[in-house]
């Protein structure tokens, strides 16, 4: 599918509720660019950039990276892509950062994945990722041949994939992110996709878009 005009996007979920997946098909079968903050924020540090420091202090100390310190980095990714149509994924967390956002982007569509908790601490507990890249893989769904895929390096297991940890990030997401859905849904731009398989999902944010973007265009035309 050709876009017409341009399209910002955003997709939310918990950790665990196929943002990735769902993400790289939306992605393929729309053409937009996939904008991760994870990608992002590694990146930086990897490079050793100003935030990335920054960034790499606060993640070391167990804080969480200040609100305007993430707006400021994904922001400028977002202007090196300025004349594209893109997915936002990782970003908002915050009504500050929603509000960063707005202030810089009129965002079309937030695509908001609803997966119950206790399916999701499933999915956490057996995954198993690639470090340098972050491609995840799952032993129930998406099993790895022993290494990644692509590089033939080996996985690992995250310590934050323990049960108690998982239960504890869900918490926080919920806690965090709720009022971020709340705004959206008032702009009226937040739709909402209810399961527990990402496969079983998709379908209906493929139909979903796919209405939406020829709406879109032929308000363009």
């Amino acid at each position: 599918m050709v876009l017409q005009r341009i399209v910002r996007a955003v997709i939310m979920g918990p950790p665990g509720s196929g943002k990735g997946t769902v993400s790289g098909r939306i992605v393929k079968t729309f053409g937009l660019k996939h904008i991760s903050s994870g990608d992002i924020l590694r990146a930086n540090i990897n490079a050793r950039t100003e935030l990335g420091l920054l960034m790499k202090a606060c993640i070391d100390q167990g804080q969480l990276v200040p609100d305007d310190v993430m707006s400021r980095l994904i922001l400028s990714d977002l202007r090196a892509v300025d004349q594209s149509s893109w997915l936002l994924d990782g970003f908002p967390r915050t009504i500050y950062q929603a509000e960063a956002l707005d202030d810089a982007y009129s965002v079309d569509t937030v695509i908001n994945l609803n997966v119950p908790f206790e399916i999701i601490k499933q999915r956490l507990t057996s995954r198993w990722i690639h470090l340098p890249s972050g491609r995840v893989y799952n032993i129930d769904f998406n099993p790895p041949k022993g290494f990644d895929d692509a590089t033939g390096e080996p996985l690992v297991q995250r310590a934050d994939d323990t049960p108690e940890t998982v239960t504890r990030r869900l918490k926080a997401y919920k806690t965090q992110t709720e009022p971020v859905l709340e705004y959206y849904r008032s702009k009226g731009v937040l739709e909402t996709f209810s399961g527990t398989e990402t496969n079983k999902i998709w379908p209906h944010v493929e139909t979903f878009l796919s209405r939406k973007l020829t709406s879109v265009n032929q308000k363009v035309a």
